[in-house]
């Protein structure tokens, strides 16, 4: 073999492994999610379908280079458990996790894996975090409830349907540890305003429908926002339809669904930020380094159709206020 042709030859193996090296694909890294919702649910579609959009606008993009296992629970505790000590097994760059008691479960099997939690009411009073500003451990996330909201509902519903003399503010007990959030904002509304404001825990549906019957004459309803009772967010609305109760929860699907008021955080856009920080983890940040974050926009839904079938004009003043109304 002449000279220069085992000089070429020679260069060519030693660029070749290198060339080799620069098409091997990207490290795959693996997200888990276990949510509280059905995979049926719509509404935790779309902040699934939000939470991936914004993922690929970093860079992340499911069969090159990320791959998500989620796990549907349906507000059902004892799969929140079995998914989880799944999700755990199978070892995870980092988990998203929605709501309290999917958050409460997972942080029971694990305090090494880094934790995304969102629609948690009370990080701090559950305990999965020492503080907003420095969680410290494993788990940081989007906190989309603020305790005022338990007086702002009041208002609303009194505003709306000023005949209503009590307010039931209803939850799971279960599913809404953080309940005492709520209370105090709650109450002193109902008060300053002049309404009776019980407390109402319910366990499962027929519970729901006797509070939501004993309370047609004169009463409203605040549907507190748990895994249990947005689980149920369409039959509530519809038994509240049906006896002809004004009722209000957090999220846009509520009045969507027949409810006569949302008003809360835009859901969508907490899955929106939870993908950055998903991001930043990846990209090696911690949790214990990440803030936890409060809502920044919040949307009025006023179902008008709702509003006329129970007898109630919506005030001008609130109409103009509504980020949408649904005739």
């Amino acid at each position: 073999m002449r000279r220069r042709d085992f000089i070429s030859l020679l260069g060519a193996a030693t660029v070749w492994p290198s060339s080799m090296h620069a098409q091997q694909p990207r490290q795959m890294r693996r997200i888990g999610l276990l949510t509280s919702s059905g995979e049926a649910d719509p509404e935790a579609q779309s902040w699934l379908a939000a939470f991936r959009e914004e993922l690929r606008k970093l860079g992340w993009a499911e069969e090159r280079n990320i791959e998500i296992d989620i796990r549907w629970t349906k507000a059902d505790v004892a799969l929140m458990r079995r998914f989880a000590s799944e999700l755990v097994a199978l070892q995870p760059d980092l988990i998203v996790t929605s709501s309290t008691s999917a958050t409460a479960v997972m942080l029971q099997h694990t305090r090494t894996i880094p934790v995304i939690f969102l629609l948690v009411a009370d990080p701090v009073g559950s305990r999965f975090v020492a503080s907003l500003p420095q969680p410290g451990g494993n788990a940081t996330g989007f906190t989309p409830i603020v305790g005022s909201l338990g007086g702002k509902w009041v208002e609303l519903l009194k505003e709306i349907a000023p005949r209503v003399a009590r307010i039931n503010l209803m939850f799971n007990p279960p599913s809404a540890p953080f309940i005492d959030t709520y209370l105090s904002s709650f109450r002193a509304a109902a008060s300053s305003l002049g309404v009776e404001a019980n407390v109402a825990p319910v366990h499962d549906m027929r519970e729901v429908e006797s509070l939501v019957a004993a309370g047609a004459s004169n009463s409203g309803l605040v549907v507190i926002p748990d895994a249990f009772t947005v689980d149920h967010r369409a039959e509530i609305a519809l038994l509240a339809d049906r006896y002809r109760v004004p009722a209000v929860s957090w999220s846009r699907s509520f009045a969507e669904l027949g409810g006569l008021i949302s008003y809360g955080p835009i859901l969508v856009d907490e899955y929106r930020r939870a993908a950055s920080y998903a991001d930043r983890i990846l990209k090696g940040e911690k949790p214990s380094e990440l803030p936890v974050q409060t809502p920044v926009k919040f949307e009025l839904v006023i179902n008008m159709k709702t509003g006329k079938a129970l007898g109630l004009t919506v005030p001008d003043r609130l109409a103009a206020l509504a980020d949408e109304i649904i005739e």
